[in-house]
């Protein structure tokens, strides 16, 4: 049976237990007629044919209502099982919908995971290794640390320490010592000291011949007279040769190395302003120094040939070694140079050196002496020499050698 004949079989139902529920009545009724009186069973009889009326009509009304009825109800069903149609269709389409979210919430948890993993792996990793470069630096500060502690210590008790502390706190001191020093060298060069080679020339004079008396007096040369002014020319010639077409593979004793202006005009003022004896103002580097006294050698040896003794004076075999290094370098000389009886002495005490120079002096030789600038006193025994040349240093500023 379809949803459209269930209307119908409802309302046939409906009328059947109707009349089967007026049997009775109807019995009734006709009992009532049979034994009331006629009048009475006229109007009881057309009162229940009144109330038989009003039902009927109702039926009548219904069962007109009933196609309407019966017709709204199938469209009704109709659209309700397309809505249910359309409900199932949606319910399919979001499962699917649910089923893909959970799929891919599922593959992002993993993927989440991964990264998580990988990003404590390397998080791990990162700190391990700042771990092992901390404790690298922290070994380091510690190693730097007691260093300088060891530094600090060496200062406090070894001599390099005690001695920078003290050259520190006598500088003033040292400055009034070269100033008196400076005075000291003006005042011995203003006076008239016999010259030991004139007393031997005089005394030669009397017993040899004239040509005796010129070589020797040869050995003693005095640059500021006339003698020496003879041989300004060549002595210039060299130093502008030096400063402009240095040869630097010359033969030995010639000076290899740049000569600058500065250096030719320290040169030049202690051969003609102070006659090659006085004191010359530091270069502040005791490298420039050497430089300067390798071009005095080169000339003097230029001039007087192997009758030259270079005698240089220091402190300490550490700058005597300085000095032997430089003049080799500067004049292309060898270590066999060097020696009491060579060309250049190295003396670290002013007494063997004026005694070395006397005795060079009585057999005709020429000694020149330099003197390191870190020598605070000089002795007055070196002052009597014809050829010496002191490097002063700059009481305005300390020196390299503190």
């Amino acid at each position: 049976m379809n949803s459209d004949e269930l209307p119908i079989a409802a309302a046939a139902d409906t009328r059947q237990s109707e009349s089967t529920a007026d049997e009775p009545e109807r019995e009734a009724v006709t009992d009532l007629t049979a034994t009331e009186p006629l009048g009475i069973q006229e109007a009881s009889a057309q009162a229940l044919i009144e109330e038989e009326r009003i039902p009927l009509l109702e039926r009548v009304e219904t069962e007109q209502a009933l196609p309407s009825i019966v017709t709204g109800t199938s469209a009704t069903v109709t659209e309700v099982g397309q809505r249910v149609a359309d409900l199932q269709r949606r319910e399919q389409t979001l499962r699917r919908e649910i089923a893909a979210l959970q799929a891919s919430q599922a593959r992002l948890q993993e993927e989440t995971a991964a990264a998580q993993a990988a990003m404590g792996r390397l998080v791990q990793e990162g700190l391990k290794e700042l771990e092992q470069r901390k404790q690298s630096l922290q070994i380091s500060v510690e190693q730097l640390e007691r260093r300088q502690e060891r530094i600090r210590s060496e200062m406090r008790t070894t001599f390099s320490g005690v001695s920078q502390d003290l050259a520190i706190r006598v500088q003033s001191f040292k400055d009034y010592l070269v100033g008196s020093l400076q005075d000291l060298a003006l005042a011995a060069e203003q006076l008239d000291l016999p010259q030991p080679g004139k007393a031997m020339a005089q005394s030669i004079d009397r017993t040899t011949p004239k040509e005796d008396r010129t070589s020797q007096s040869a050995t003693t040369p005095q640059f500021a007279e006339q003698s020496f002014q003879e041989q300004t020319k060549k002595i210039r010639n060299l130093l502008d040769q030096y400063r402009n077409r240095p040869d630097y593979y010359g033969s030995a004793w010639q000076l290899r190395r740049t000569f600058e202006p500065i250096h030719a005009e320290r040169v030049s003022n202690w051969f003609f302003t102070q006659g090659g004896r006085g004191a010359v103002r530091t270069m502040g580097s005791r490298l420039q120094n050497i430089l300067i006294a390798s071009a005095t050698i080169s000339i003097l040896h230029t001039l007087y040939g192997d009758r030259l003794r270079a005698l240089v004076l220091a402190q300490s075999p550490e700058r005597l070694g300085e000095w032997r290094r430089g003049l080799q370098d500067c004049l292309g000389i060898t270590r066999s140079e060097f020696g009491p009886e060579r060309g250049v002495g190295l003396f670290e005490d002013p007494m063997p050196l004026a005694q070395k120079a006397d005795r060079l002096m009585k057999d005709g030789l020429m000694p020149l002496i330099i003197i390191d600038e870190t020598e605070e006193d000089i002795s007055l025994s070196l002052l009597q020499f014809s050829l010496w040349l002191a490097f002063a240093p700059n009481p305005q500023a300390a020196t390299y050698s503190y």
